[in-house]
């Protein structure tokens, strides 16, 4: 690793704890950063090991935001808007969570479809409660997950 600039050990060492960092799931630049950070590194090696990852396609913050958001979609359903806050939280700019929405051609019938799944499993166990109890198990489960109240209350008409 001597194209670090710096004594081959410590960059290695240290590129090599960014990958395995990595190797668990994807990660956005802002926490393999943060990752770094903890460890106590100088800033310029820390630019340094992103700049070689974003080298070898380790590191591209677009192609997270769009796996993050179909991993939520599809096996965690949350709604758009608590997708996007997490992204948020993983240092991903507004523009780029707007172009993957976009590019992914995810709308509100998303979001009605992730609470469909969401409440899919909970119907069978919530079908002798009382209406006002059906209602609050829905609500409070949905709002959770970040849905708002114009879903909540499409979704229990349709289990209602």
């Amino acid at each position: 690793m001597d194209e670090f600039d710096l004594p081959a050990g410590k960059a290695g060492k240290f590129y090599n704890k960014a990958l395995k960092f990595l190797s668990y799931r994807p990660r956005s630049e802002h926490e393999v950063v943060k990752n770094l950070l903890k460890k106590k590194l100088p800033e310029d090696l820390i630019r340094k090991i992103i700049t070689r990852l974003k080298e070898y396609k380790f590191l591209d913050d677009e192609e997270f935001t769009k796996w993050w958001i179909e991993q939520r979609t599809n096996f965690k359903p949350r709604s758009l808007r608590l997708i996007k806050i997490e992204l948020k939280q993983k240092g991903i700019s507004n523009e780029l969570i707007e172009h993957a929405i976009e590019s992914l051609q995810l709308t509100i019938s998303s979001d009605l479809e992730s609470a469909r799944k969401l409440i899919e499993r909970k119907k069978e166990k919530w079908k002798n409660l009382t209406r006002e109890k059906k209602f609050q198990k829905v609500a409070r489960h949905l709002a959770s997950k970040g849905f708002n109240y114009d879903i909540i209350k499409e979704i229990f008409k349709e289990i209602s």
